[in-house]
């Protein structure tokens, strides 16, 4: 076994999902199969992460679901976000309008921010020293 390959993250919808992970992130849409079903098999990465970690989103389908979108990490970071550019990212991003929770810090491992994506799951866009 050599990495993980996909993470599920549950979503309201599919579309605004894409639209935030894609336009704000600037992630890249890998995938974006229609199941049949009503479903979809969707597929997002950051850009120039060749065949590494990626992000399922998953449509909630029921009301368990549904309940944990925006908290399937119980209020923790539960995603890291690593750039090599950490000023050039924290401005693309803030000007795309997500939201950073803190200013930037700098600490012994690197430069580090919290943000929300659009449901308030917590991610670090995080610069390692």
């Amino acid at each position: 076994m050599s990495f993980i390959a996909l993470v599920t993250l549950v979503v309201r919808d599919y579309d605004e999902a894409i639209a935030f992970y894609t336009d704000a992130l600037g992630f890249e849409l890998v995938e974006d199969t229609d199941r049949g079903d009503g479903s979809r098999w969707v597929v997002v990465r950051p850009s120039g992460a060749g065949a590494g970690s990626a992000l399922l989103l998953a449509r909630a389908k029921n009301e368990a679901e549904r309940g944990r979108v925006g908290a399937q990490t119980g209020g923790r970071v539960g995603f890291f976000l690593h750039t090599e550019d950490f000023a050039r990212d924290h401005a693309r991003m803030t000007a795309a309008g997500v939201r950073f929770l803190e200013e930037p810090r700098h600490e012994t491992y690197g430069s580090v921010a919290v943000f929300e994506d659009l449901y308030g799951n917590r991610w670090d866009l995080l610069q390692p020293a």
